[in-house]
């Protein structure tokens, strides 16, 4: 409920922002100072804008990994956050602000001096320019069958303006942080912490109870999908009746494996894929769909992404 405070906060400080992964709805990411999520699977100008600041100011974040934070010698630093118990908890703050976040930054302004001259904010916005330009590019690298990060960018382009996303853990939560750009009243969420697996239906599921008029758009992998996914198809079934937008999307990224487990134990271990814990069934989820009445639509060729989504978003049913 911030939004326009943290706007007018980041102009009179010529700063940018960069979103925790639950943070990411909060600003639009096509404003030209927003670097994007922050972390693990953050973006190359959010690394750039910790490395490089010499104030950091946390507006509402426990965000715990410090390591992708500013020296902890490196910047004078300030927090705000309701909940006194997070106070201090993740930085060497000086100034310690306990209070909501909108009526906080509104007494706050008034006290801050306009930044001048701008070349800090204009080197944020350089760089944030040539990192969608990047993420444009590394998009539409061939693969085969398909690039995943294309399904994501295709979307940004397709995205209704109140469309609600909700992503999995596992390799579709690195699309949705980095690939998909959310703006306006779009809303988005997954697990902040990365570690609840098979959570992105039922969000979807939540998401759509709570704004049956908004279009949800849902991310998987097959083995969130092979966890509890396919048999939560039918609660969506069951309850579509009641929504007056029917379109709840679920974009499953079937690759066959446990695919961010094989990747950490690449990056972090050097180690090769354990096929037999992380191979998963064969299985056609589109088939499935269709078998209780939904709409199943299966993508094998990098071409068939845009249409696939007009045709899922066109839709009058899940």
């Amino acid at each position: 409920g911030a939004r326009q405070e943290v706007m007018q906060v980041a102009d009179v400080l010529g700063a940018g922002v960069a979103k925790a992964l639950l943070g990411k709805d909060v600003l639009s990411d096509d404003l030209p100072y927003v670097t994007g999520s922050i972390g693990l699977l953050g973006t190359r100008p959010s690394y750039e804008l910790m490395r490089d600041c010499d104030t950091l100011l946390t507006i509402g974040s426990s965000f715990p990994y410090t390591q992708f934070m500013p020296e902890l010698d490196q910047a004078r630093a300030v927090q705000i956050d309701s909940n006194p118990r997070q106070i201090g908890m993740r930085y060497p703050y000086e100034v310690n602000l306990v209070g909501d976040a909108a009526a906080t930054l509104r007494a706050l302004i008034p006290l801050l001096e306009r930044k001048e001259p701008r070349a800090w904010r204009d080197s944020i916005e350089q760089k944030v320019e040539r990192w969608w330009d990047t993420v444009r590019k590394e998009a539409m690298v061939e693969a085969d069958p398909i690039n995943p990060m294309r399904l994501f960018h295709e979307l940004s382009e397709r995205i209704p303006d109140d469309a609600i996303v909700t992503a999995d853990s596992g390799s579709a939560a690195n699309w949705y942080a980095r690939n998909l750009r959310l703006r306006g009243d779009m809303r988005g969420s997954l697990s902040g912490t990365l570690a609840t697996m098979g959570c992105g239906v039922p969000y979807g599921i939540g998401a759509k109870i709570g704004n049956p008029d908004r279009p949800v758009i849902v991310f998987a992998g097959d083995g969130a999908m092979q966890m509890n996914g396919l048999a939560e198809l039918l609660t969506i079934r069951h309850y579509q009746e009641d929504w007056l937008d029917q379109r709840l999307i679920v974009a499953v990224l079937h690759n066959n494996d446990l695919n961010q487990v094989t990747w950490e134990m690449r990056a972090m271990q050097g180690a090769p894929k354990f096929a037999q814990s992380q191979t998963l069934p064969e299985m056609d989820y589109a088939a499935f769909a269709a078998s209780i009445g939904m709409l199943g639509i299966s993508v094998n060729k990098p071409e068939e992404i845009g249409p696939a989504w007009d045709r899922a978003l066109a839709a009058d049913r899940p």
